[in-house]
């Protein structure tokens, strides 16, 4: 599987910018197949950065944010979930990882950029990603205005991810 997804990259079109990652296949097939996947068929194109944490990370993924009714940010998914794949990669600025619950193996589709340090995440999350061009636009996202309430700060006019588009490599 990982053979397959080597040199595969994504392009996140947002409001704030074009994020180019570049996928970790030896690391997290399985989570790159699954973002792969989920992008090809549209399933983030819409979505909103509903969490963003300036210096620490921002995070999306979440269909939910589709609509306004933001009681239900953070809680939606694809309806299925994918095993950890913990790897040894540093949880630093412009890694992307996946989120979860308290359940390792709950990942489904959000997924989070580090901004800043967040080596105590190593071993917990799994990295399959790492922005490789638009870090302007993550620290736009970043340093987006949010609503006061702490560690679960929601932007007041979330960015919006209009679309990702998969790169294969040309042969």
């Amino acid at each position: 599987m990982a053979q397959a997804q080597e040199g595969v990259q994504a392009v996140i079109e947002t409001g704030a910018g074009d994020i180019t990652v570049e996928f970790l296949p030896d690391k997290a097939p399985r989570h790159v197949a699954n973002f792969i996947k989920l992008s090809k068929e549209g399933f983030y194109d819409g979505t909103r950065f509903h969490r963003v944490i300036p210096g620490f990370m921002v995070q999306g993924g979440d269909p939910n944010t589709k609509t306004d009714s933001r009681s239900s940010w953070g809680a939606g998914g694809p309806g299925h979930k994918i095993d950890a794949e913990f790897n040894d990669v540093h949880h630093e600025r412009g890694v992307l990882s996946m989120a979860r619950s308290a359940d390792p193996d709950s990942a489904g589709s959000q997924f989070f950029f580090v901004h800043g340090e967040a080596g105590f995440l190593d071993g917990q999350y799994t990295v399959f990603g790492r922005i490789c061009d638009g870090f302007d636009a993550l620290d736009a996202i970043a340093n987006a205005p949010c609503e006061s309430g702490g560690e679960g700060s929601s932007p007041v006019d979330p960015v919006k991810l209009n679309r990702v588009r998969i790169v294969e490599p040309t042969s």
